[in-house]
């Protein structure tokens, strides 16, 4: 008989430390504070894994402080935020601010710009998506007068009309849920 599977093999306590979480402070630019924001909840993206993802990619932060002009850097006007970071992403932005003598602050600053581009690709989709809703509304609204027509031919306690109101209850509930989602996307066409 097979062993059964440890959900923790391969795990060791160095790994489990590194995704604690722990809170650090910088002083960013309002546009790198909203971006943060602006990409963790329109993406659905915890702000924690979003950290993980820009700033652990050692390489990629190694070759990015070697480009920081700190003179630059110090003329953005700045304010404090608070953040949630794995421990991990943490110390690797710990080493490459020894490393290179650079600012914790102006590394989370320029990393956070590499968001941009992403941002930049959404507005342009949720513009399509804008124009794309208007197209499937008017599907929806037909089916509503489909509906109502059956309903004035075969009455509405007929089975026909039951299933096909299930039909159109799910498109409305849709058409809601594709409402709201546009309307939490509007931040974008601020951004």
């Amino acid at each position: 008989m097979p062993e059964p599977l440890d959900p923790f093999s391969g795990s060791s306590m160095f790994d489990l430390q590194g995704r604690q979480s722990v809170r650090a402070t910088f002083k960013l630019s309002q546009k790198a504070i909203d971006a943060i924001g602006l990409v963790a909840v329109h993406m659905g993206i915890k702000q924690k894994s979003l950290f993980d993802h820009i700033i652990e990619d050692k390489e990629a932060l190694e070759n990015l402080a070697q480009t920081i002009h700190l003179r630059q850097f110090k003329k953005i006007p700045r304010r404090q935020k608070t953040f949630v970071m794995s421990r991990r992403t943490i110390d690797a932005l710990h080493s490459i601010s020894q490393t290179y003598d650079m600012p914790r602050d102006a590394l989370v600053e320029y990393a956070v710009q590499k968001l941009e581009s992403v941002i930049h690709s959404e507005k342009i989709r949720h513009a399509e998506r804008k124009k794309l809703a208007a197209e499937v509304m008017a599907h929806f609204e037909k089916g509503e007068q489909v509906y109502r027509s059956v309903v004035k031919t075969l009455g509405k306690d007929d089975p026909f009309c039951r299933h096909l109101a299930k039909a159109v209850y799910a498109a409305r509930k849709t058409a809601e849920d594709l409402h709201e989602f546009l309307k939490k996307s509007q931040v974008l066409e601020d951004f």
